[in-house]
């Protein structure tokens, strides 16, 4: 099942994507959840109405008249973790990391799947990096990677947009991984039922049309269910949190010379049945 959050009027909705069109949970149900995390904390319970709903058509939108939203506005985490493909270590010249390397992008970078990316005033050396996007679907701690699977809700499509001089000033990455509208989501989150093997689909990303990266989730070092049982031992995940699971080599700084997003380009990035984002970059008013 294919669930987003979007626009048809002026206020959020939920809705069930099928195909070309959407049907409104919110209005076929109003008090079925109050937004997408609601919805992920009482799936066990509420997935055989939503079910049902799914078939709704008298709240039914075609896709192209609405406006799909970030699916989750406002994640409690977002945990990206660096450096999780060799082809990627090898551009960078960095060292493969015995360890799994670890940042955050704070909430407020969250954007809409086809929203546009600023380039801020702050900072020109805006970059790009495809990535699959876990979404945690159960609250826990010390989670084991046999259990790991179970603690997933769904995936999606993410670019952890980053801003390199800020992110290269030091040796904490937070900053330059979250300058406002620089982690789009989206365009839906596709439950894990849907996904027989995460760690097996094709992710690619084009700027302007050309193509810059071209891999398989097959190639992750540290794979979903690792980041997983790592990241819990340390902290409660909890619905709604998002985990960037890594990207491929192919960014605009390994190329020679770089090539930094600028305002106009168009960024895509698509991930195997999960369906594509993109967005046109605009320098920050």
């Amino acid at each position: 099942m294919k669930l987003a959050t979007f626009q048809a009027d002026s206020a959020d909705e939920l809705g069930v994507v099928d195909g070309q069109h959407i049907i409104s949970l919110t209005r076929a149900a109003p008090r079925l959840a109050s937004g997408m995390i609601d919805l992920i904390s009482r799936w066990t319970e509420i997935q055989g109405e939503v079910r049902k709903l799914a078939s709704d058509a008298g709240h039914k939108f075609a896709i192209d008249q609405v406006q799909l939203k970030a699916p989750i506005a406002r994640p409690g985490k977002i945990m990206a973790i660096g450096l999780n493909y060799a082809d990627h270590i090898a551009e960078t010249k960095a060292a493969k990391p015995e360890n799994q390397t670890w940042f955050s992008k704070m909430p407020t970078a969250i954007n809409g799947p086809f929203d546009p990316i600023q380039i801020p005033k702050a900072g020109q050396m805006v970059d790009y990096e495809a990535e699959l996007v876990a979404v945690v679907g159960t609250r826990g701690r010390h989670i084991t990677k046999d259990a790991a699977n179970k603690a997933v809700f769904g995936y999606c499509c993410g670019n952890d947009v980053t801003e390199r001089g800020w992110q290269k000033r030091t040796s904490q990455w937070v900053a330059g991984k979250s300058f406002d509208t620089h982690a789009p989501v989206g365009p839906w989150i596709t439950t894990a039922d849907e996904m027989a093997d995460p760690h097996a689909l094709s992710i690619r990303c084009f700027v302007n049309g050309e193509k810059r990266q071209d891999s398989n989730t097959s190639k992750l070092i540290f794979n979903i269910w690792d980041q997983i049982a790592l990241l819990s031992q340390a902290m409660t995940l909890e619905p709604g949190d998002l985990i960037f699971t890594g990207t491929p080599s192919g960014v605009g700084m390994a190329m020679q010379p770089p090539k930094y997003l600028k305002d106009g380009d168009v960024v895509r990035v698509e991930v195997e049945k999960l369906g594509a984002i993109e967005a046109h970059c605009t320098n920050e008013k």
